[in-house]
């Protein structure tokens, strides 16, 4: 990277935030890829535990009142984010809009940037699996009912057209980069982890698709329920996993990322 030209382009809140982003991330890459992997892995851990307690009080508040397990989800699966970003993990669908800015402004090569984010996918996909396994074995997940909140908010994923999939995946990718975007230009913590959590609640709430957050939710019903649930066969998983991960590029790298590239584009005063 050539910092001083660089530097003196960067020029507003976006373009600093994604100009660090890369940085910091290809740095680590760079110089420790093991690193870099094992910070991928650890997304999906605080994911993980996100969906688990997700889940669970959906079963619980669904036994209150019906319709509250949704609400009640959402809400809860938002702080999956927090964990994420005050935590700093590595999260694919948030680097779909870094690295597509990157490549854009030229603070990495296409090349290197899909290398990050396919890195970034499989090391997801990895945690996620290991990760939905562990959290099985614990005594919350032994001998769940067949109607359990879980296993009802996954098989109804299966029921989607790959249509509505994609669709699905574009908005909740617009909510993941918004919210990671947004907490960024907050001036307090308290102002971080409130946007975060009310513009995740939207995607979480709408049952959205995000590739990275299914990575997690299908192995974990899978293992709790000791195989697979109605409507989960490899071709089904696989069509949510392929349309979801389109869904989500288009919306968080080209929507969001692309987008906000463009709309500061050789601006000097309108500038995010």
């Amino acid at each position: 990277m050539n910092s001083q030209a660089e530097l003196e382009e960067v020029r507003g809140t976006f373009g600093t935030v994604v100009y660090e982003s890369i940085r910091k991330k290809e740095d680590l890459f760079n110089h420790n890829f093991w690193k870099y992997a094992v910070r991928s892995v650890f997304a999906t851990l605080f994911l993980t535990m996100g969906t688990a307690v997700a889940m669970q009080s959906g079963q619980i508040a669904n036994g209150i009142a019906h319709g509250l397990g949704k609400f009640t989800y959402a809400f809860l699966f938002a702080w999956s984010l927090v964990m994420i970003v005050y935590m700093d993990g590595e999260l694919a669908t948030s680097n779909m809009m870094f690295m597509t800015v990157g490549t854009q402004k030229k603070y990495i090569s296409f090349a290197k940037g899909m290398k990050i984010l396919m890195t970034c996918v499989l090391f997801n996909f990895i945690g996620g699996i290991v990760f939905a396994w562990m959290m099985a074995q614990t005594s919350i997940f032994q001998n769940l009912p067949a109607d359990h909140f879980l296993y009802t908010a996954v098989s109804a994923k299966f029921d989607k057209t790959p249509w509505i999939i994609f669709f699905e995946g574009i908005f909740a990718n617009v909510a993941v980069n918004t919210a990671v975007f947004s907490s960024n230009r907050m001036m307090n913590g308290d102002g971080r982890v409130i946007s975060i959590i009310f513009i995740i609640f939207i995607f979480a709430f709408l049952g959205d698709e995000h590739v990275i957050a299914n990575f997690c939710s299908f192995p974990l019903a899978f293992f709790a329920n000791g195989g697979a649930i109605p409507g989960m066969t490899v071709g089904t998983v696989l069509t949510n996993y392929i349309m979801t991960f389109i869904g989500n590029f288009v919306g968080g790298g080209l929507l969001i990322g692309w987008g906000y590239y463009w709309l500061n584009k050789n601006e000097t005063v309108y500038l995010d």
